[in-house]
């Protein structure tokens, strides 16, 4: 069911079973692209809640859903069985595997990779400007690397080309500044290794 107050761009492919509310917005046309340029698809039995904002030319999977209001921009490669939460934002040229939650408030910056599995707390804010507002910055941004099945706790905050590990977890409020290794658990400002994951029970 789509909304007949929601607004749908031309070129955009939905799936079978998609549920769009009021007020959402699909296939948005980015700065230098005209209408329609740019393909949008989104797959079967998605829900995207009211006032969403999607941009031309994502390609997203089967059982995708969001809270409202929230905010995707152009060129995102995102898997099924994704959720985004209310009022997170979603930058552009990010990649987002299958079953990964991003839960509200979260900002995403351009050219992330969040790999299946993962979990994005809310308030959990990502970087990657490593020089903010210098003349080459632009040229030299690289969002984190999120590995498979990493738990972001919520209000931590991820520096530029961070990796954090596979099955890792980083603790509320850390703020990472270098990679983490796999399996470990991360806490503190700046944050450090404090334990395995196995240590938790995981």
């Amino acid at each position: 069911m789509i909304s007949k107050k929601a607004t749908i761009y031309p070129n955009v492919k939905f799936g079978n079973s998609c549920t769009v509310e009021d007020y959402v917005i699909i296939g948005a046309t980015p700065r230098g692209y005209n209408t329609g340029d740019l393909e949008t698809v989104i797959g079967d039995n998605a829900v995207i809640r009211s006032h969403t904002v999607i941009y031309a030319g994502n390609k997203i999977g089967d059982n995708f859903q969001t809270g409202n209001k929230t905010n995707i921009r152009e060129l995102n490669e995102i898997g099924d069985n994704v959720s985004i939460g209310t009022l997170s934002v979603v930058e552009h040229h990010i990649t987002i595997a299958d079953r990964v939650r991003i839960h509200s408030q979260a900002f995403i910056p351009e050219y992330t990779v969040i790999e299946s599995d993962s979990w994005i707390g809310p308030n959990v804010v990502f970087t990657n400007a490593k020089y903010p507002m210098l003349s080459e910055t632009r040229k030299e941004l690289k969002g984190p690397h999120i590995k498979k099945n990493a738990k972001i706790g919520a209000n931590a905050t991820i520096l530029p080309g961070v990796v954090i590990g596979e099955n890792a977890l980083v603790g509320a409020g850390s703020v990472v500044t270098k990679d983490v290794p796999p399996k470990k658990v991360v806490i503190g400002n700046t944050a450090l290794v404090v334990k395995d994951v196995q240590d938790l029970g995981y």
